[in-house]
Formats: structure tokens, sequence, C-alpha cells
């Protein structure tokens, strides 16, 4: 999937169905010349439905199409005969897919599960045809129900990446060419501060044909729970991930403090970040002799300790297996 064809912010304008009319007609046929009331209910207009399809992976399909609407509801018609319901607008998203309230930003509701739906808006309902306010006071009522009015919403569609693993670090920190070396995803690489501008996702194959994705996530600054940098567009994406990635370049002057600044920007955007599992790598290690690795290793584990780590370099392949066995381990423990 390309950087330009992942979209995961979009605003619709949505409207359910009318209902139709009820109708005002008289039985007639031959013989019967005055045979009362008969006109049947109108339909009810179109429910506007949002519906998880796990075969998506970004809001793409809304890019040129932003306007969507149910159908109307059919009027009534003699011999009481109902109008035909209006047709149900289903609006298929990815899973992971929030959904708020464009003018209030109140969440409306949240797409969680592959197949789940979400009636959105009710169409209107349909109105009364005269028979049903025929009464022994008024044998011939020559009126119906209008049909009621279906109802607009702007809303807007926000995607968090559901991923296995996110890749958290600063700009420039290796984890487009991390991703591009675990999996088949050809994100844009750059010696540059912010080359991802969007996430990118990638599929991680596993021994026994086993396989787990990958999310390379934009750069975090300090300040990025505040808004700085890219904010908040790329923060949300980090809550759906089952374990996250934090990755340390290997010329990073300070390790710890590195560290500490992201856990501490993800933690103030979303305090529940604090219990998900994570693991460190540091990277770039073909920037290292034999000598610096060894310390490095050292240090490493006098910092983190018993959080899982390890030190890998994208560019050589050096302990990218280590890396994918440390990451299967942790992913089937919280599975399981």
């Amino acid at each position: 999937m390309t950087e330009g064809n992942f979209v995961d912010y979009v605003k619709l304008q949505v409207a359910s169905g009318k209902g139709g009319k009820g109708s005002v007609h008289l039985h007639r046929e031959k013989f019967i010349t005055k045979g009362g009331p008969d006109g049947g209910d109108g339909g009810r207009g179109g429910h506007v439905i949002i519906k998880g399809n796990p075969q998506l992976w970004t809001l793409y399909n809304f890019k040129f199409k932003r306007h969507f609407a149910a159908g109307h509801g059919g009027d009534g018609s003699k011999n009481r005969s109902s109008g035909a319901q209006g047709e149900d607008l289903y609006i298929e998203v990815p899973v992971g897919t929030v959904v708020r309230n464009t003018s209030t930003d109140e969440i409306l509701f949240e797409i969680t599960e592959a197949g789940q739906e979400k009636r959105l808006l009710e169409g209107g309902l349909g109105g009364r045809g005269n028979w049903h306010f025929k009464s022994s006071t008024r044998q011939t009522p020559r009126y119906a129900q209008p049909g009621l009015a279906g109802r607009e919403l702007a809303v807007t569609l926000e995607l968090k990446v559901l991923a296995d693993v996110g890749l958290v670090g600063f700009p420039n920190a290796g984890k487009s060419t991390l991703l591009a070396a675990l999996t088949s995803a050809k994100p844009k690489i750059a010696d540059y501060e912010f080359t991802t501008l969007k996430p990118n996702l990638g599929i991680v194959q596993y021994r026994d044909y086993q396989s787990f994705v990958m999310a390379d996530i934009p750069g975090i600054i300090e300040g990025a729970a505040e808004g700085k940098g890219l904010g908040h567009y790329f923060l949300r994406h980090i809550e759906r991930n089952s374990i996250l990635l934090y990755l340390l370049p290997a010329d990073t002057p300070d390790l710890q403090k590195a560290f500490e600044i992201l856990r501490k920007e993800l933690i103030k955007y979303n305090p529940e970040l604090i219990d998900k599992k994570y693991i460190v790598v540091l990277s770039k290690a073909d920037l290292l002799d034999e000598e610096l690795i060894e310390e490095y290793k050292q240090e490493m584990k006098n910092i983190f300790q018993s959080i899982p780590h390890v030190i890998i370099s994208s560019v050589t392949q050096y302990q990218l297996t280590a890396l994918k066995d440390l990451l299967w381990k942790e992913l089937t423990t919280s599975i399981s």
C-alpha cells in the first residue's frame, strides 16, 4: 500500500431516506360505488448503516465521494397496499473506524469487529393511508399523512490502525527501513525527518506460514501529545496495536532520555497506553563496530533490565530473525 492511498480521516455528509406518502383512495369497482377508504401506507425511508469490512485497510474509498443518501420510501396505493421500503444504505469501513458527529465532535460509535453493523440514521416513517382515519362519523376521509423526512448528518470517519506491532520512535529513527526489511511494504525512505507522513502497513512472514501485521507510524517529537509536529494525527494509531516497538537509533546521544520522552508523550496522550506491552530495539547497528555493540548491549541491559530488548541493523539484516522471534513470543504471550 502506497502512502498516497492511505486515507485515515474523512468527513462525510449522509442522509437517510424520507418516508413515502400515505394514499388517499376510495374503493371503487363494479357494483360497489361507495366502498370506503382503502389508501395504503407509505413505505419507510432507507436507513444509513455503517458496516465493518475486514478487507478494507484504509478510508481511500471516500477520497472522491463524500455525499451519501439512502433510498426514499414508496407511496402507498389502493387496496391498502403499502409503499415499498426505501433501500438501506450500507457504508463499509475498515475495522478500527471511529465515527464522530462532525458538529459536536462526539464519538457516536466505533467499528471494532468484522461484519459489525451500526445504524447511523433511521429512515423517515411512511405516512398512514386514509383508511386509518375512517370512523363512525367520518366514513370517507379524503386525507392521509405525508411521510416523515429523512435525517441528515455530517460525520467524521477516523481510522485507528489495527496492527499487531506498532513502530514508535523519533523522526528518522529507521522505522520505515525496518518495515521494508521485514515485510514486502515499500514505504518512502530518505535521510530527513518526517519522511513518513501517514502510517504504512506490512505483513511480517514468520515460521510455519504464520504472520503478523506491523505498522510504521510517523515519528514522534517532544510535545506531540499537545499537537506539535504531526501530533494527534498519528498518535491515535498507536492505541490499537497489540505491542509497541520503541525504536532508538544507535546515534542517539542519551538512550534513556530518548525512551522516556517517547513514553511520556504516549502516556500523556492516552494514560491507558502505560499498560500496553512493548519492546525496545536499538537500530542502525551497522554504524557500530563489535566493541561498541557489546558496550550497547550492556548499557541496554542496565537501562531496560527486564524489558525485552534487542540490537539490530535493518541494512545488514543483523539480528532481524532474533527480532521476529522476540515479537512473535510477545504477541503469542499477550494473546494467550
